[in-house]
């Protein structure tokens, strides 16, 4: 009597019990308990979709005569591949899978097995024609894509009609078998969790997600980045001189899809043709760069395991594309403090607040030997320049000469006009506008200081007033709280106002 062993995959997407009742399979089908148990975490978290699925294919066993067992292995801490394995080579029987990597290890361990998945459900390569940048399937939802360029783009949807959880799984599976055809050569499984899948299908990225981490099955596929060279933008000449010659330490910022990665691949490409060693730090890897030009995936990298291999590698520069948490600044500043060129891509809506999420990491003097440029993308093109560098100056907003500090000046590249100010005040780091006159700076600089006043007030005082009149700091504190004041803040306000060379003003708030 034959034996089949299938996978989760082929049991959720239904094609297990497609085949067999176009078989009109009689004989043992044995699925590994493991598998169940998945089935039955997911129907605990929501998703009920596993659990139907292999309802209709015991129905459809007994419709045709075959028996279905639910079966263990010896060693119930393996992974299921193994278990699948181990299950076929016990019985004789044929593993039955829509999963590339389950099938390949079969192949290498001569162990039978039949791939099921449909051929013919989408076309990518005709899906992504024009300019269609991206496509997104979920379940219940009508399929749309994504049309147009960077910064001026549109939704459009290729059908009125809802796709079903069904159809969607097997788009997932024509995709997987799409992927085992090319494994290894120019497709991959980059990201494989629970509820996420991550893969590399030929030039196309696929990220597949289920519930519950999404609230539905979702497949969105990208289209390959578009390939650019510098020579494609608008740079001012003086830029490209600074590329080379003296920017180091490099932020590429703005808002998504206004062609960041874009511009930090065409980057990458320049310094390779330079003669430079250039690497790249992705998660996942879509940047389509040229082969001498080594890609590390963050996500498969262990803790630390990327800073010791670029800190041995020494490549001339690095682009990390792109910095999103604490842990991936930290590989960035660390190694830029080593040496190391890095170019940085990070999310933000203006270019300060890309100086400012790094500058929060930072003391302020070390700030411009780790970012001395930064480059920030509208719409695909480069829409303004920052250069940094450090001085000891008394920061705009303070008076007295003694307050002299380390200041990081903001400037325009292109103009050379200082536009911001950034420096350390107590403990807190102030990014200023650098005005015209001295008026706005002047009321931000108070701003400020009644700030930190009200702070230090906040944790014992209520009802207290705080302002700035000239050179003088008034405080009004209720009667009840006034010993309060003297114990707990009166000698750190002394001090503020020293370094601010304010005179201080302490009365009773008058009630009413």
């Amino acid at each position: 009597m034959p034996v089949l062993i299938p996978d989760e995959l082929v049991i959720t997407s239904r094609l297990m019990e497609k085949w067999v009742l176009e078989n009109g399979f009689g004989g043992r089908i044995l699925v590994y308990s493991g598998i169940l148990k998945s089935l039955e975490e997911k129907l605990r978290r929501g998703d009920e979709a596993g659990v139907n699925a292999f309802k209709s294919l015991r129905m459809a066993c007994e419709r045709t005569g075959a028996a279905i067992e639910v079966v263990d292995v010896d060693d119930e801490e393996v992974d299921l591949r193994t278990a699948l394995r181990e299950l076929a080579q016990r019985s004789g029987g044929e593993v039955v899978t829509s999963d590339p990597v389950t099938a390949r290890l079969c192949e290498a361990l001569s162990i039978r097995f039949s791939y099921l998945a449909p051929s013919s459900i989408i076309d990518l390569d005709k899906v992504f024609q024009g300019n269609v940048m991206s496509l997104h399937l979920k379940e219940s939802v009508p399929p749309r894509v994504k049309k147009g360029v960077p910064g001026a783009w549109r939704f459009e949807e290729l059908s009125d009609r809802p796709i079903s959880r069904e159809e969607l799984e097997l788009v997932v599976a024509q995709i997987l078998l799409e992927v085992y055809s090319t494994l290894g050569k120019s497709s991959f499984i980059e990201v494989e969790k629970k509820d996420t899948m991550i893969v590399q299908l030929r030039d196309y990225r696929v990220v597949i997600t289920r519930p519950p981490l999404s609230d539905g099955l979702e497949v969105t596929v990208v289209r390959p980045i578009v390939r650019k060279s510098l020579e494609d933008y608008t740079l001012h000449p003086s830029l490209r001189d600074r590329l080379v010659e003296k920017a180091e330490g490099i932020l590429v910022a703005g808002p998504p899809g206004m062609g960041k990665s874009t511009f930090a691949q065409a980057l990458a490409e320049y310094y390779r043709s330079l003669g430079m060693v250039v690497k790249t730090i992705e998660s996942p890897r879509d940047l389509q760069v040229s082969s001498d030009i080594t890609q590390y995936s963050k996500s498969a990298a262990t803790q630390g395991e990327l800073y010791d291999v670029l800190l041995l590698s020494r490549p001339d520069y690095t682009v990390f594309d792109e910095m999103r948490d604490t842990d991936d600044f930290k590989i960035f500043i660390d190694l830029r403090l080593a040496g190391i060129g890095m170019v940085g891509v990070i999310h933000a809506t203006t270019p300060i607040d890309a100086i400012q999420r790094v500058a929060q990491r930072l003391d302020i003097g070390v700030i411009p030997s780790v970012i001395d440029t930064v480059i920030f993308m509208d719409k695909g093109e480069v829409s303004k320049i920052y250069t940094l560098e450090v001085v000891v100056k008394v920061p705009r907003g303070l008076r007295k000469a003694d307050l002299a500090r380390p200041t990081v000046l903001v400037k325009d590249f292109l103009t050379g006009n200082v536009e911001y100010e950034l420096y350390v005040f107590g403990e807190r780091t102030f990014i200023v506008p650098a005005g015209e006159d001295g008026g706005r700076v002047e009321v931000e600089a108070n701003n400020k200081v009644t700030d930190i006043v009200s702070t230090i007030l906040g944790k014992f005082i209520r009802g207290h007033r705080v302002r700035v009149r000239g050179d003088q700091l008034r405080i009004e504190i209720p009667a009840e709280y006034m010993k309060v004041y003297v114990r707990k803040c009166q000698k750190k306000i002394y001090r503020l106002c020293r370094e601010m060379n304010l005179t201080l003003d302490v009365s009773v708030l008058e009630e009413g």
